[in-house]
Order: C-alpha cells, then structure tokens, then sequence
C-alpha cells in the first residue's frame, strides 16, 4: 500500500492506493500547530484491509515530523485513536 500526501498548505488529503488503485482518502486541515481531520474514507472494494488504519497511521508519522497536535473530528479516526495509546502523544487535548 502506498500512501500519498497531496497540501495546499491549509486543507490537504492522504490517498492510499493498493496496486495503483485507489482505495482510500483521508481530508485534513492544517493550522499553525494542529491537523484536523475531517473525513477518513474507504472504497468499499478494499474494507477490511486496514486502509483506514494506514491512514490515521500516516496523519500521526506527518503530525510528529511537523509537531502538530491532532484533532480527531472523523468518528473513524477518533476510534482508532481512542484504541492506540501509542498515538496519544499527538493527539490535542480538550
């Protein structure tokens, strides 16, 4: 699975693709200090391969290389998070 990062600074999308096709998105907003993501989703051909969780894995690789704290507004992506205490180091607090 390769995952691509596409940014025009301030709203940006992490794409995966499986043998060159896509099979998954992830939308964010970039602020000063935080990414906020908004929507994580799936191609229904490819649930269940852990696209998703590759995802919230690229966004938290990108959020500590950048110092950025994360804000989990996809429910997906909240779970995953709320499931991985080794993410918890960048994701924002309350």
């Amino acid at each position: 699975m390769e995952i691509r990062n596409s940014s025009n600074g301030r709203n940006g999308v992490f794409t995966a693709y499986i043998d060159d096709q896509q099979s998954g998105q992830m939308h964010y907003e970039e602020g000063e200090d935080r990414l906020i993501i908004d929507s994580t989703e799936v191609d229904s051909h490819f649930e269940g391969q852990g696209v998703g969780k590759k995802l919230v894995l690229e966004a938290v690789d990108y959020a500590r290389k950048n110092d950025l704290k994360i804000v989990a507004q996809c429910p997906f992506a909240k779970s995953v998070f709320d499931k991985t205490p080794a993410f918890q180091d960048v994701l924002a607090e309350d």
